[in-house]
């Protein structure tokens, strides 16, 4: 079972990279993605890997593909080609994370104390979030990462924004949800909260309902992705997920 779900994923992610886009260029074992609009977004300017690919002529691959930016960011989607493309990328100047597939498993909860957003309702304390995270970032960074969330409506079926506020109105935490109900697949994906709310149950309240709200839509299949360091993962764990696979980043500045 886990592995069809898992090919049902990084099919999912392919193809939500491959909408979201301004431009898609095929190369061998993959493609790359482009956005003019949003060119400090690493994330909309970037390499997917998601067929067997030469592992030596990757970093080649990505400088004909990504030449003309600042950055250079690979994806690749199968564990087993993901470790065979560290050494030759590592070797290349690249940094190499390790992220984790995670599936929700059992009942979806019965909902939380959130609801469907608007991006505006959200562009503030999203920012405040980066400009924490990302102190040396100038503003053109900072407005390209929070204003890619409206090319994200564009990467499936059904696109959402889902945040749980504080008595007085302000987004407290936030997520995004990208759904396919036609295939069952859903993705939950940028789960934030603002400084000053942590630990009051707001992200909880968003993942109850971006949960709810995907298995209302048929979507048995409901994962998100993390970091394989860092402590998110035993938060999502606690709450219903578990490990299906494993997929790996590459960058370099």
């Amino acid at each position: 079972m886990s592995e069809s779900e898992l090919k049902r994923v990084n099919a999912f992610l392919a193809a939500f990279a491959r909408r979201q886009a301004e431009r898609v260029v095929d190369l061998p074992g993959g493609f790359a993605v482009h956005d003019e609009t949003f060119r400090r977004s690493r994330a909309n300017n970037q390499l997917f890997i998601d067929t067997p690919v030469d592992a030596e002529a990757l970093p080649a691959l990505a400088e004909r593909a990504l030449g003309h930016l600042p950055h250079r960011t690979i994806s690749v989607l199968d564990d087993e080609s993901g470790t065979a493309c560290a050494e030759p990328l590592i070797r290349a100047g690249y940094t190499h994370s390790v992220y984790l597939v995670m599936l929700h498993t059992g009942q979806a909860p019965a909902g939380g104390r959130a609801e469907e957003v608007d991006l505006d309702a959200i562009r503030g304390p999203l920012t405040r979030v980066l400009r924490d995270f990302l102190p040396d970032a100038d503003d053109e960074v900072v407005r390209h990462l929070v204003d890619r969330r409206g090319a994200r409506r564009r990467g499936a079926d059904s696109v959402h924004f889902v945040g749980a506020r504080t008595e007085e109105g302000e987004v407290a935490s936030w997520a995004d949800l990208y759904m396919d109900p036609a295939a069952g697949t859903a993705q939950i994906e940028d789960l934030n909260t603002s400084v000053s709310h942590l630990r009051r149950g707001y992200a909880d309240a968003v993942l109850s309902a971006a949960l709810r709200l995907a298995a209302d839509r048929g979507c048995g299949t409901r994962f998100l992705i993390a970091d394989a360091e860092d402590w998110p993962r035993h938060w999502y764990e606690r709450r219903g997920f578990s490990v299906i696979g494993r997929c790996h980043g590459f960058d370099r500045s």
